[in-house]
Parts: C-alpha cells; structure tokens; sequence
C-alpha cells in the first residue's frame, strides 16, 4: 500500500508481483508535488519487482516533470539494488 503520511509517501506492506500492477498507478496518482519523496521504510517483504516498479516510478516522476527520492530503503530492497546496479539510479546508500 501506498499512502500520504505528511508532505511524503509511505510505502508498506509487500512489494511482489503480486502488488506491484496495483502500486504502479496508486502511486503515480500520488505525485501531484513537484519534489515527491517516498518512504520505504514500511516495506515488509519484496522481490525482483519491487525494483521494476520503483524505476517505473521514476520515469513517469520525470514525464511529469516532478523530481522522485526515497528515504529509508529496507535492506532487501538495498541488496536487491545492488544486485542489480540499480543503487546509484535509485539514488540508495551505496
């Protein structure tokens, strides 16, 4: 799920191809600030899709001329990044 919690977004619970058709757009509804920020620290469980949909959030950030962070990426998330040398993209901790 994600949802508002202040002037950011907070991403919880499992982020699996079993979630990610449903975040994909619930989240881009979200982005209606020019700088959003996106909270990971929620995130409970995930795998290889979860890095599909955080890079599908990046573009569709940049097609609408918004700027897209996260914060607190789980360390799953982190090792899948590396994995896939996504850190640096990511903008993740190296």
């Amino acid at each position: 799920m994600i949802r508002r919690a202040g002037e950011h977004l907070r991403l919880e619970g499992e982020v699996s191809f079993d979630t990610v058709e449903a975040l994909l757009p619930a989240g881009i509804a979200l982005f209606d600030v020019a700088a959003v920020v996106i909270d990971l620290s929620g995130v409970e469980a995930v795998d290889s899709s979860a890095i599909a949909l955080l890079l599908a959030w990046i573009r569709a950030a940049r097609s609408a001329g918004r700027e897209l962070r996260f914060t607190a990426p789980v360390a799953p998330l982190l090792k899948l990044a590396r994995l896939y040398g996504v850190t640096e993209m990511l903008r993740f901790p190296a």
